[in-house]
């Protein structure tokens, strides 16, 4: 009986060890098996990985590729388009001596261009860090050596000078301290006058300020226009006016006495003549036109030489139809040729003589124009409204001044005199062939 009962256990322990290898053995098998799953889903994994890792590297290139070329442009006139800066563009502004273009944006950093590079391939820039901040206007000085920003979120004027080293490079040095903060309202402007006496700053209130180069204040001005659209300094350095909600354009006298002290800010004359208010206007380089755009649908042209503490009045020289908005911008050539009116997006070129529309630049920027301006020797149109700067040849200026001179042939007695206006329309008409035979940017 015990023999029986052990036999029968050794046979039931015999049942379970084989049991549990067998179980062992299928768990074994299952779970190589579920290895061997594993490895293949890891494989696959690393397989799908590895594009998928580059995929979205390559959709990130790619999608910072279409954003660096979201928005296309080209046209027989379009000489360059500038485009070293990462944010919007802001404002634009010619050196003096004609031969650096400054813009700033909002990517904390103000670009100085070589205007002489504009016709090249490559267009190098040097670049100047707004620290802690960013610029949404800049202005050369006079004498081309420094320029000022007004800071976006500091809302005072900051001084940055320019300086050579050794090595031929340009530094950019910010000043000790900003100017204080004056202002209540925003900013719409600010200018250096060309004579080195003042700096004018202007707000969307009623507002103007005029600086000395400390950053005193040495006059404030109520433009009494509800609220201001635009404000500048005259080329000449003379002059400030402003535009607004009102029909008319103001213009005052900022006056100085013989040691340079300054005496008073004196009103000098207003152009009336628009039926709304004014967005833009813009002046010669002599200061002896200006050219105004208006609400009513319409941008004019102004003779602003006059005597006016003998009480005269600028008088209306024409009065032309135009598409314009809320911040149209308009921009008169150096000699008066030229005028440029920006609505939206898009930029239309005038004759300003004849009042004929000569030019129509339909899409030049993914956002409305910011700033438009002329080179100081009139060859270029500039203008912003998205991350690039548009450089344009005037051909418009080209064509009015090979017509003046035909008309001054026409009219000429002497033969040095006709020798010499022939050879000029010669080398006028061949720089627009030239212009209008360049390859499209």
């Amino acid at each position: 009986m015990e023999v029986a009962a052990l036999v029968a256990l050794t046979l039931l322990l015999g049942g379970l060890v084989i049991l549990v290898a067998l179980a062992v053995g299928k768990r074994k098998e299952e779970i190589l098996e579920e290895a061997e799953h594993l490895t293949e889903f890891a494989a696959e994994v690393s397989v799908a990985k590895g594009p998928a890792s580059k995929k979205p590297k390559q959709e990130k290139q790619r999608s910072r590729k279409e954003k660096a070329s979201q928005h296309s442009f080209s046209h027989p006139l379009l000489a360059a388009s500038l485009k070293s800066h990462s944010g919007n563009v802001t404002c634009l502004d010619f050196s003096s001596n004609g031969k650096y273009l400054a813009s700033c944006a909002d990517d904390r950093t103000v670009r100085i261009w070589s205007t002489k590079d504009f016709l090249e391939r490559e267009h190098k820039c040097l670049r100047a860090n707004v620290e802690l901040d960013h610029a949404t206007l800049v202005r050369f000085s006079p004498d081309s050596r420094a320029f000022i920003t007004w800071l976006a979120n500091g809302d005072a004027i900051r001084i940055f000078k320019m300086t050579k080293k050794e090595d031929g490079s340009i530094s950019f040095k910010a000043a000790p301290e900003d100017f204080p903060q004056r202002h209540k309202a925003s900013i719409l402007n600010i200018g250096i006058a060309e004579t080195g006496k003042f700096i004018m700053s202007a707000s969307t209130d009623t507002s103007i300020l005029i600086w000395d180069l400390k950053g005193e204040v040495l006059a404030s001005i109520n433009t009494n226009q509800m609220t201001n659209s635009y404000a500048a300094i005259s080329p000449c350095g003379r002059f400030v006016a402003s535009c607004g909600f009102t029909p008319d354009v103001k213009v005052w006298e900022v006056c100085f006495g013989k040691g340079g002290e300054f005496r008073e800010v004196a009103r000098a004359f207003d152009l009336k003549g628009h039926s709304a208010g004014v967005h833009a206007f813009a002046f010669s380089n002599d200061s002896h036109r200006m050219v105004t755009v208006s609400k009513d649908g319409t941008w004019k042209l102004w003779n602003t030489n006059v005597e006016y503490k003998k009480q005269q009045d600028p008088y209306l020289l024409k009065t032309v139809p135009c598409a314009s908005s809320e911040g149209s911008r308009v921009a008169l050539s150096p000699d008066g040729r030229v005028v440029a009116v920006s609505d939206g997006c898009n930029v239309a070129m005038y004759n300003a003589a004849s009042g004929q529309l000569e030019e129509e630049l339909n899409g030049v920027h993914s956002e409305e124009i910011t700033d438009l301006r002329f080179d100081i020797n009139g060859r270029f149109l500039v203008c912003s409204g998205d991350k690039a700067i548009r450089v344009f040849h005037n051909a418009p200026g080209y064509r009015a001044a090979i017509r003046d001179m035909q008309d001054m042939l026409k009219k000429a007695q002497n033969e040095a005199m006709k020798q010499r206006l022939q050879q000029q329309i010669s080398d006028a008409q061949s720089a627009l062939d030239a212009v209008l035979a360049a390859p499209v940017e």
